[in-house]
């Protein structure tokens, strides 16, 4: 399915062809994202990736970036997270060397120009002011609080209005040249490619690129002893609640059957929390569940919008669903869900970008790439007794986190209630 190399400089290629379509994707996966930062630092990786649009010394501006691929019908973009940095790009096949180009031009090349610098640091501001206007994001931040209160993995990507606004250009130029090395980047390239080229092309792009020493992480600790909660009140028709538990991380061989609990639980029309508090008691529009699986750590979150005066009722009738989870899943459900896992998997490798994600991802952050043949068996082998024993290791009272932003301010009364 994949072909793997490396370039001298230390950068990792996976190359996947997919003769069936007529597209080709790059993505360039660098190993930094919020969790390499300090406090003061905060935002910094999510501010460099948005100052790379703003132009190099080839293309002067975003407008000449962006025209580059968008006059040929292509896609570009790029994405901060916890862990790694994206640059990416989309483009029919024959534009794919047009695609590397440009994409090693702006990661490269950043002019890192103070005038476009404080542009990106205002549109950063606007985006966390937008964040922090929407409730539902918003409860999100909080839950990350709560399950990693102190460490970066706690902190909004984007960093703080504070943080970003005091970050200086030498701090930029500094944290950017420490951190986007060759040896902790990886390039996945899939679609309609001849991948014994692809080695040649890039080889030529970025053979002056010179490694370095690698970063590593600011670590994360799980040392919870109790349920926890936090109320954010605001004066809203909703109350966006997320209830959050740690889970295994990617490394954890338990991932696969936590991942299947969550399906069961609250992933799609005909999961329980769906079924149960959406279709028979009305309780929300919007109720799901999902797993966040981290190199060295994890979590399962419930996401829940409901009407303020029924947030106890909600919230019982979830930890009655936690409850059962933990005892009483039939034979019929564990079926559906690996059948869902499976077909999820086979119908988003559809696509040349979820392929070139899926595959670079994976060789970033685990340094190990299971393929389709590979992850198939691992969810065929899961039985029910490997879900309760995960639902009974993860769904306790002490390590219930319950976050909250809406018109509430029965604080204590809620806390009485996290219990399973």
């Amino acid at each position: 399915m994949y072909k793997e190399s490396k370039l001298d400089n230390g950068v990792r290629v996976i190359t996947s062809n997919m003769p069936h379509t007529r597209s080709v994707s790059v993505v360039f996966f660098v190993g930094v994202g919020s969790r390499y930062e300090s406090d003061a630092e905060a935002g910094i990786s999510h501010l460099i990736e948005h100052v790379c649009f703003r132009g190099t010394e080839k293309r002067r501006s975003c407008i000449e970036i962006s025209e580059a691929i968008e006059s040929v019908g292509g896609i570009i973009n790029g994405g901060t997270d916890k862990e790694l940095t994206t640059f990416w790009c989309m483009t029919a096949c024959q534009h794919f060397p047009l695609a590397i180009d440009v994409l090693v031009d702006l990661l490269r090349n950043p002019r890192f120009d103070a005038q476009d610098i404080d542009r990106e640091r205002q549109i950063v501001i606007e985006e966390i002011n937008m964040s922090l206007d929407s409730p539902r994001q918003r409860v999100g931040m909080l839950i990350d609080e709560l399950l990693w209160p102190g460490y970066p993995l706690g902190r909004d990507v984007a960093g703080s209005k504070e943080t970003v606004s005091a970050i200086a250009r030498k701090q930029i130029i500094d944290f950017y040249s420490s951190h986007h090395l060759p040896n902790s980047t990886v390039v996945s390239i899939a679609g309609e490619i001849n991948q014994e080229q692809v080695n040649d092309i890039l080889n030529q792009a970025i053979n002056d690129w010179q490694p370095g020493k690698t970063a590593t992480t600011l670590p994360s600790k799980n040392s919870q002893g109790a349920a926890k909660l936090n109320i954010e009140f605001r004066d809203t028709e909703q109350v966006q609640m997320c209830i959050g538990v740690h889970g295994p991380s990617l490394r954890h061989p338990d991932r696969f059957a936590a991942n299947l609990l969550n399906t069961v639980l609250g992933e799609g029309m005909s999961s329980r929390l769906f079924t149960e508090l959406r279709e028979k008691q009305g309780l929300a529009y919007d109720i799901h569940s999902y797993t966040d699986n981290l190199t060295d750590t994890g979590a399962m979150i419930i996401h829940a919008g409901v009407d303020p005066e029924r947030t106890e009722e909600a919230l019982l009738a979830i930890l009655e669903q936690l409850s059962r989870l933990k005892d009483n899943i039939s034979e019929n459900e564990l079926r559906k869900a690996k059948e869902m896992a499976k077909g999820h998997l086979l119908l988003g490798l559809e696509s040349s970008r979820n392929v070139a994600v899926w595959l670079g991802s994976q060789a970033l952050l685990t340094n190990e790439i299971l393929t389709i043949d590979d992850i198939i068996p691992l969810i065929d082998a899961i039985s029910l007794e490997d879900l309760k024993r995960v639902a009974k290791q993860l769904l306790t009272t002490e390590k219930m986190n319950l976050a909250i932003v809406g018109p509430i301010k029965k604080e204590e009364r809620l806390a009485d209630m996290l219990k399973l």
